[in-house]
């Protein structure tokens, strides 16, 4: 059987925790920041860790060998 590779894209996005969560960067700090409030870019900063539905898939079909 061929081993389970690890998707590159994935490992640039996201990163497990020691506890097995998934760590990913916030959305929405790209582009078009002038109509956004400053509160909100405040939010986005940073990481935040996914729900544990996404965890799952990101963990078992990307991250395999995470």
């Amino acid at each position: 059987m061929p081993k389970m590779k690890t998707k590159s894209g994935a490992k640039k996005r996201f990163k497990l925790t020691k506890s097995g969560k998934v760590k990913a960067a916030q959305a929405g700090k790209r582009h078009g920041m002038i109509k956004r409030t400053n509160k909100t870019l405040r939010e986005h900063r940073g990481t935040r860790v996914l729900k544990e539905c996404d965890a799952r898939v990101i963990r078992k079909k990307f991250l395999p060998n995470g």
